[in-house]
């Protein structure tokens, strides 16, 4: 099963609710932390973009820190769960939409792109970057996180607890090492080292900064100016 498809096909809509749904503390501080760095640098007035964002979860706990936030998901499995579990947020939005292929005629003040986005989505190429520049306003910013190798046991964990749920196959643990988790159904989770969100950061052409946080989450974040 190829990676691209496999969280529109399978770790989608109640799956992923489920997967989020974990009974380890570190993997339940590492999801709010990740939330609260982006809260932390909002002012509220900011119209902001989600890529990747599933049923909705990060969109419903920023929604109140900003003036405005939509989320993209390919999965229209996953929307529809989405615009259910946001119904009442007035100002979030949810749309079925390919990241590779955005047809949004406004732009944006803020873009995220959490929870190892760049290895599901696989956008850390040069043409992908751009794409997503192009959604952000002047004086904009990109918010890419990806894992810590600090953080390496409790991801792995968490992945053995989804593929005991069922969510993911079985996890081939002769060829998991190195920061990349293999299971036996053919999925393949990868994250990126501070190198390689450098290199991220150069293709952007503008100024960025890289930061830990948690010893779990590696940001990359992007100023448009």
């Amino acid at each position: 099963m190829k990676d691209s498809n496999y969280y529109a096909k399978k770790l989608n809509s109640q799956n992923l609710f489920k997967a989020y749904d974990t009974h380890i503390p570190r993997i339940k501080q590492y999801l709010n932390e990740e939330i609260e760095f982006v809260r932390r640098n909002l002012t509220g007035d900011e119209r902001v973009l989600e890529l990747g964002a599933g049923y909705g979860r990060i969109v419903k706990e920023l929604a109140s820190s900003c003036k405005s936030i939509v989320g993209i998901d390919i999965s229209k499995e996953s929307v529809l769960l989405a615009r259910e579990y946001l119904k009442g947020i007035h100002n979030a939005e949810m749309i079925t939409m390919d990241v590779h292929k955005p047809t949004f005629k406004s732009k944006f003040d803020v873009v995220i792109c959490l929870q190892n986005g760049l290895s599901a989505m696989k956008i850390a190429t040069d043409e992908s970057i751009k794409n997503i520049l192009r959604m952000v306003t002047d004086g904009g910013k990109i918010y890419f996180s990806t894992y810590s190798e600090k953080f390496w046991e409790h991801r792995l964990m968490w992945f053995e607890e989804q593929s005991n749920k069922g969510l993911l196959g079985e996890i081939d643990m002769s060829k998991t090492k190195d920061g990349v988790i293999i299971c036996k159904d053919g999925f393949k989770a990868i994250t990126h080292t501070p190198e390689d969100l450098k290199k991220i950061g150069e293709l952007s052409g503008y100024e960025y900064q890289i930061q830990e946080m948690d010893e779990s989450s590696i940001f990359l974040i992007i100023h448009k100016e």
